[in-house]
């Protein structure tokens, strides 16, 4: 019986035929690097690109931008602080914070009464000799109790105050236009500035049918400011005003309203009828006579003179009257327009 041969287990060959190589041949180099003549790897992806780019131009910038935004968008994400978790009561301490930090706007009737306050001034009449007879026969007064009357709100003001009233400034020469029933009552008249100067001062003209008087105070303030005078031709009613004065002494008071009619009538006692006045209804007082109807840009429209009250008490109830500043600045040889 024959025996199968036997093959080695051993990786070499048996003699030279096995290989093809003669026998005692060393082993061939076998190396996968590229050649050095021939073009390498940057050199092929440069290639790879150039071809790409040349047959798809549009498509490669796009794909390149995306790209590129990721990227931005990858940073910056990284690099952005890590987020605050705000609660409702965060949020609510920095609405108050941002409320209480906002200047308050003032209201409409507070900007008119600052635009004609400085033009206000105070007409006080006075008879220098019943001045003296009052003053010899008063007892001392002790003065930590006594108290201005003028003040006080007193109930017989109209009576012992008759001439006190209100007037306004109208220009730089110290021009200021008041009542006839204010500047008229008394033998002498004494003004005082809003800046507390006081001045004698005197009657230079008046307007009997319109209740007008204009006086000039024989020296006025440095910073003496004039009021703003508006014509009524765009005045209508509802308008908001407001009466500056000093309503039984007190002031400079203002109070607001709007205007209630126009072109009315109105005669009180011993007086002739006036017409084509301002109906308003912003609180006037004994006082305020003479004092300056503003409109809501602090322009004077009229010159408060009257009150209605059917009752007989001097009081306002809620009717009040004012001459046309066209009317009171001719008075004065001024104009509104």
């Amino acid at each position: 019986m024959k025996r199968r041969p036997l093959y080695s287990k051993s990786g070499r060959p048996r003699s030279g035929r096995a290989t093809g190589l003669p026998q005692g041949s060393p082993a061939p180099d076998i190396s996968y690097a590229v050649d050095d003549d021939g073009p390498g790897l940057r050199e092929r992806a440069q290639a790879g690109w150039n071809r790409l780019y040349a047959r798809y131009p549009g498509r490669t910038l796009v794909a390149l931008s995306v790209a590129i935004a990721l990227v931005a968008v990858g940073v910056i994400e990284v690099l952005r602080p890590p987020g605050q978790n705000l609660t409702q009561a965060d949020l609510n301490a920095a609405v108050n914070f941002a409320i209480d930090q906002r200047p308050a706007a003032s209201a409409p009737t507070a900007l008119a009464y600052a635009g004609v306050i400085g033009s206000v001034v105070r007409v006080s009449g006075y008879d220098p000799k019943k001045a003296d007879e009052d003053e010899s026969a008063a007892p001392p007064s002790d003065p930590d109790t006594a108290t201005g009357r003028e003040e006080g709100g007193d109930e017989n003001f109209h009576e012992k105050f008759t001439a006190v009233g209100t007037g306004v400034v109208i220009d730089e020469n110290g021009t200021i236009l008041t009542n006839l029933h204010v500047a008229g009552a008394a033998p002498r008249l004494r003004v005082t500035f809003f800046d507390g100067t006081e001045s004698e001062a005197s009657i230079v003209s008046a307007q009997p049918e319109n209740d007008l008087a204009v006086i000039r105070p024989a020296t006025i303030p440095d910073d003496l400011a004039p009021a703003t005078l508006a014509s009524t031709a765009g005045l209508r009613p509802g308008d908001p005003v407001v009466a500056v004065g000093f309503p039984f002494g007190i002031g400079p008071s203002a109070s607001a309203g709007i205007v209630s009619g126009l072109k009315r009538q109105f005669s009180a006692e011993g007086r002739p009828v006036m017409s084509n006045l301002i109906q308003f209804d912003a609180a006037a007082n004994p006082g305020n006579s003479g004092g300056p109807l503003v409109d809501a840009n602090g322009e004077v429209v009229g010159i408060v003179t009257a009150i209605y009250n059917p009752s007989g008490v001097r009081t306002f109830a809620g009717i009040g009257f004012a001459v046309p500043i066209e009317n009171a600045a001719s008075a004065a040889g001024e104009s509104p327009l």
